[in-house]
Protein backbone atom coordinates (compact mmCIF):
# COMPACT_ATOMS: atom_id res chain seq x y z
CA UNK A 1 0.00 0.00 0.00
CA UNK A 2 1.17 3.33 -0.57
CA UNK A 3 -0.12 6.82 -0.24
CA UNK A 4 -0.19 7.18 -3.77
CA UNK A 5 -3.48 4.57 -3.48
CA UNK A 6 -2.57 2.20 -5.69
CA UNK A 7 -5.02 -0.68 -6.00
CA UNK A 8 -3.99 -4.06 -4.37
CA UNK A 9 -4.11 -7.10 -6.27
CA UNK A 10 -7.01 -9.86 -5.92
CA UNK A 11 -7.11 -12.14 -3.07
CA UNK A 12 -5.49 -15.24 -4.58
CA UNK A 13 -5.71 -18.88 -2.19
CA UNK A 14 -2.34 -20.01 -0.51
CA UNK A 15 -2.43 -23.82 0.20
CA UNK A 16 -2.69 -24.66 3.83
CA UNK A 17 -3.49 -20.77 4.71
CA UNK A 18 -5.20 -20.73 8.20
CA UNK A 19 -7.91 -17.94 9.50
CA UNK A 20 -6.52 -16.00 11.67
CA UNK A 21 -2.97 -14.79 11.77
CA UNK A 22 -0.92 -12.92 14.45
CA UNK A 23 2.67 -11.42 14.40
CA UNK A 24 4.86 -9.99 16.82
CA UNK A 25 7.17 -7.61 14.93
CA UNK A 26 10.19 -7.91 16.71
CA UNK A 27 13.52 -6.48 15.54
CA UNK A 28 13.71 -3.43 14.25
CA UNK A 29 16.25 -1.61 16.68
CA UNK A 30 18.35 -4.94 15.89
CA UNK A 31 18.10 -4.43 12.51
CA UNK A 32 19.12 -0.57 12.52
CA UNK A 33 22.04 -1.31 15.12
CA UNK A 34 23.54 -3.68 12.55
CA UNK A 35 23.56 -1.42 10.37
CA UNK A 36 24.49 1.74 12.03
CA UNK A 37 21.68 3.40 11.82
CA UNK A 38 19.37 5.29 14.22
CA UNK A 39 16.48 3.13 15.70
CA UNK A 40 13.80 5.17 14.43
CA UNK A 41 15.14 4.52 11.05
CA UNK A 42 14.56 0.59 12.05
CA UNK A 43 11.11 1.77 13.16
CA UNK A 44 10.09 3.55 9.88
CA UNK A 45 10.97 0.10 7.66
CA UNK A 46 9.36 -2.15 10.05
CA UNK A 47 5.96 0.37 9.00
CA UNK A 48 7.02 -0.90 5.34
CA UNK A 49 7.08 -4.17 6.33
CA UNK A 50 3.59 -4.00 7.87
CA UNK A 51 2.32 -2.96 4.41
CA UNK A 52 4.11 -5.42 3.00
CA UNK A 53 2.32 -8.12 5.39
CA UNK A 54 -1.34 -6.44 4.79
CA UNK A 55 -0.85 -6.90 1.22
CA UNK A 56 0.22 -10.81 1.13
CA UNK A 57 -2.59 -11.14 3.78
CA UNK A 58 -4.96 -9.72 1.33
CA UNK A 59 -3.27 -11.67 -1.67
CA UNK A 60 -3.31 -14.66 0.55
CA UNK A 61 -7.42 -14.16 1.15
CA UNK A 62 -6.59 -14.44 4.91
CA UNK A 63 -9.52 -13.43 7.11
CA UNK A 64 -7.49 -12.37 9.81
CA UNK A 65 -4.26 -10.61 10.48
CA UNK A 66 -3.38 -9.02 14.13
CA UNK A 67 -0.05 -7.26 14.50
CA UNK A 68 1.27 -6.48 17.80
CA UNK A 69 2.14 -2.63 16.93
CA UNK A 70 2.80 -1.51 20.59
CA UNK A 71 3.03 -2.88 24.32
CA UNK A 72 1.68 -1.71 27.58
CA UNK A 73 5.22 -2.40 28.37
CA UNK A 74 6.33 -0.08 25.35
CA UNK A 75 5.78 2.75 27.63
CA UNK A 76 9.19 2.29 29.55
CA UNK A 77 11.31 3.00 26.45
CA UNK A 78 13.30 6.37 26.15
CA UNK A 79 10.85 9.24 25.97
CA UNK A 80 12.04 10.19 21.94
CA UNK A 81 11.69 6.78 20.86
CA UNK A 82 8.20 6.70 22.04
CA UNK A 83 7.80 10.35 20.45
CA UNK A 84 9.26 8.66 16.94
CA UNK A 85 6.57 5.62 17.09
CA UNK A 86 3.33 8.08 17.85
CA UNK A 87 4.47 10.23 14.90
CA UNK A 88 5.67 6.66 12.79
CA UNK A 89 1.82 5.36 13.60
CA UNK A 90 0.11 8.98 12.84
CA UNK A 91 1.57 9.36 9.51
CA UNK A 92 0.22 5.51 8.61
CA UNK A 93 -3.32 5.85 9.73
CA UNK A 94 -3.07 9.33 7.68
CA UNK A 95 -1.63 7.69 4.56
CA UNK A 96 -2.96 4.40 4.34
CA UNK A 97 -6.23 4.43 6.14
CA UNK A 98 -7.97 5.44 3.12
CA UNK A 99 -6.23 2.85 0.87
CA UNK A 100 -7.14 -0.14 3.29
CA UNK A 101 -10.66 1.23 3.40
CA UNK A 102 -10.44 1.12 -0.37
CA UNK A 103 -9.50 -2.43 0.17
CA UNK A 104 -12.54 -3.53 1.80
CA UNK A 105 -10.21 -3.82 4.98
CA UNK A 106 -12.00 -3.65 8.57
CA UNK A 107 -9.57 -2.19 11.48
CA UNK A 108 -10.05 -2.94 14.70
CA UNK A 109 -7.95 -1.49 17.37
CA UNK A 110 -7.36 -4.12 21.18
CA UNK A 111 -6.01 -2.52 24.38
CA UNK A 112 -6.09 0.06 26.64
CA UNK A 113 -6.97 3.59 25.48
CA UNK A 114 -7.61 5.38 29.21
CA UNK A 115 -3.93 6.98 28.94
CA UNK A 116 -3.49 7.55 24.88
CA UNK A 117 -3.33 11.09 23.59
CA UNK A 118 -6.60 12.67 22.68
CA UNK A 119 -4.78 12.67 19.25
CA UNK A 120 -3.64 9.05 19.06
CA UNK A 121 -7.19 8.04 20.39
CA UNK A 122 -9.08 10.08 17.72
CA UNK A 123 -7.46 8.58 15.01
CA UNK A 124 -7.18 4.95 16.06
CA UNK A 125 -11.60 5.78 16.64
CA UNK A 126 -11.32 7.10 13.45
CA UNK A 127 -9.93 4.40 11.45
CA UNK A 128 -12.63 1.83 13.03
CA UNK A 129 -15.77 3.68 12.23
CA UNK A 130 -14.35 4.46 8.73
CA UNK A 131 -13.89 0.41 8.11
CA UNK A 132 -16.38 -0.58 10.46
CA UNK A 133 -18.77 -2.27 7.82
CA UNK A 134 -15.74 -3.46 5.17
CA UNK A 135 -16.10 -7.60 4.87
CA UNK A 136 -12.34 -8.36 4.03
CA UNK A 137 -9.51 -8.75 5.54
CA UNK A 138 -9.49 -7.87 9.71
CA UNK A 139 -6.35 -6.00 10.64
CA UNK A 140 -6.46 -6.50 14.72
CA UNK A 141 -4.20 -3.79 15.97
CA UNK A 142 -2.68 -4.34 19.41
CA UNK A 143 -1.93 -0.93 20.44
CA UNK A 144 -0.66 -0.26 23.79
CA UNK A 145 -1.77 -3.86 24.83
CA UNK A 146 -0.59 -6.60 27.49
CA UNK A 147 -2.58 -9.95 27.32
CA UNK A 148 -2.59 -9.89 31.39
CA UNK A 149 -4.18 -6.78 31.73
CA UNK A 150 -6.37 -7.64 29.18
CA UNK A 151 -7.59 -10.92 31.06
CA UNK A 152 -7.38 -8.87 34.46
CA UNK A 153 -10.22 -6.37 32.66
CA UNK A 154 -12.45 -8.90 31.41
CA UNK A 155 -12.10 -10.99 34.83
CA UNK A 156 -13.19 -7.63 36.33
CA UNK A 157 -16.02 -7.87 33.87
CA UNK A 158 -17.39 -10.87 34.87
CA UNK A 159 -17.19 -10.10 38.78
CA UNK A 160 -19.26 -6.57 37.47
CA UNK A 161 -21.79 -8.75 35.79
CA UNK A 162 -22.26 -10.88 38.33
CA UNK A 163 -22.83 -8.55 40.92
CA UNK A 164 -25.44 -6.61 38.87
CA UNK A 165 -27.36 -10.17 38.42
CA UNK A 166 -26.05 -10.34 34.51
CA UNK A 167 -24.79 -13.60 35.21
CA UNK A 168 -24.11 -16.29 37.90
CA UNK A 169 -21.50 -17.52 39.05
CA UNK A 170 -22.14 -20.85 38.37
CA UNK A 171 -22.86 -19.90 34.94
CA UNK A 172 -19.24 -18.46 34.10
CA UNK A 173 -16.80 -20.54 32.10
CA UNK A 174 -14.42 -19.85 29.31
CA UNK A 175 -16.63 -18.71 26.91
CA UNK A 176 -18.31 -16.21 29.28
CA UNK A 177 -14.75 -15.09 30.16
CA UNK A 178 -13.44 -14.71 26.36
CA UNK A 179 -17.03 -13.34 25.64
CA UNK A 180 -15.35 -10.07 27.72
CA UNK A 181 -11.79 -10.06 26.19
CA UNK A 182 -10.52 -7.82 23.80
CA UNK A 183 -10.77 -9.73 21.08
CA UNK A 184 -14.22 -10.96 21.56
CA UNK A 185 -15.93 -12.24 18.14
CA UNK A 186 -12.73 -12.59 16.67
CA UNK A 187 -11.58 -16.23 16.37
CA UNK A 188 -8.41 -17.81 18.09
CA UNK A 189 -5.17 -17.25 16.11
CA UNK A 190 -4.26 -20.62 14.17
CA UNK A 191 -0.23 -19.21 14.20
CA UNK A 192 1.47 -16.90 15.50
CA UNK A 193 4.45 -15.57 13.70
CA UNK A 194 7.72 -13.93 15.99
CA UNK A 195 10.62 -12.54 14.18
CA UNK A 196 14.33 -11.72 14.91
CA UNK A 197 14.72 -15.65 16.55
CA UNK A 198 13.05 -14.65 19.70
CA UNK A 199 11.09 -17.48 21.19
CA UNK A 200 8.64 -16.14 23.85
CA UNK A 201 5.10 -14.46 23.22
CA UNK A 202 6.24 -11.12 25.37
CA UNK A 203 2.68 -10.86 27.19
CA UNK A 204 0.79 -11.43 23.71
CA UNK A 205 -2.99 -12.79 23.32
CA UNK A 206 -1.92 -15.58 26.24
CA UNK A 207 -5.37 -16.46 26.29
CA UNK A 208 -6.25 -16.82 23.04
CA UNK A 209 -2.87 -18.50 21.94
CA UNK A 210 -3.64 -21.69 23.53
CA UNK A 211 -3.51 -23.92 20.84
CA UNK A 212 -2.01 -21.40 18.37
CA UNK A 213 1.05 -22.89 16.38
CA UNK A 214 4.51 -20.81 16.82
CA UNK A 215 6.83 -19.74 13.84
CA UNK A 216 9.83 -18.31 14.98
CA UNK A 217 11.44 -16.62 12.04
CA UNK A 218 15.11 -15.91 12.50
CA UNK A 219 14.83 -12.72 10.76
CA UNK A 220 14.22 -9.00 12.10
CA UNK A 221 10.93 -7.56 11.42
CA UNK A 222 11.76 -4.80 8.71
CA UNK A 223 12.84 -8.06 6.47
CA UNK A 224 9.43 -9.97 6.48
CA UNK A 225 8.70 -10.07 3.48
CA UNK A 226 6.33 -12.25 1.09
CA UNK A 227 8.49 -15.26 0.96
CA UNK A 228 8.72 -15.31 4.62
CA UNK A 229 4.88 -14.83 5.22
CA UNK A 230 4.79 -18.09 3.02
CA UNK A 231 7.58 -19.90 4.45
CA UNK A 232 5.71 -19.15 7.93
CA UNK A 233 2.60 -20.97 6.47
CA UNK A 234 4.03 -23.73 4.86
CA UNK A 235 5.45 -24.31 8.85
CA UNK A 236 2.00 -24.60 10.00
CA UNK A 237 -0.03 -26.72 7.16
CA UNK A 238 2.56 -28.97 7.70
CA UNK A 239 1.87 -29.25 11.60
CA UNK A 240 -1.13 -31.90 12.90
CA UNK A 241 -3.01 -30.08 15.32
CA UNK A 242 -4.38 -31.87 18.17
CA UNK A 243 -5.88 -29.43 20.40
CA UNK A 244 -5.34 -31.89 22.77
CA UNK A 245 -6.62 -34.47 21.67
CA UNK A 246 -4.87 -37.60 20.36
CA UNK A 247 -2.64 -38.12 16.90
CA UNK A 248 -4.38 -38.15 13.79
CA UNK A 249 -7.62 -36.39 14.57
CA UNK A 250 -7.13 -32.98 13.53
CA UNK A 251 -4.30 -31.77 11.41
CA UNK A 252 -3.87 -28.06 9.52
CA UNK A 253 -5.85 -26.22 7.35
CA UNK A 254 -5.13 -27.38 3.66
Amino acid sequence: MSASGSKLPAARSVSGVPTHIAIIMDGNGRWAKARGLPRVEGHRRGVEAVRRAVRSAIEFGLPFLTIYSFSSENWTRPAEEISDLMGLLKRFIRNDLADLHRNNVRIRVIGLRINLSADIAALLSEAEELTRSNTGLTLVVAFNYGARQEIVEAARRLVADAMAGKINAADIDEGALAARLDTSGIPDPDLIIRTSGEQRLSNFLLWQSAYAELVFLPMHWPEFDDAAFKSAIAQFASRERRFGGSAGIVKSAS
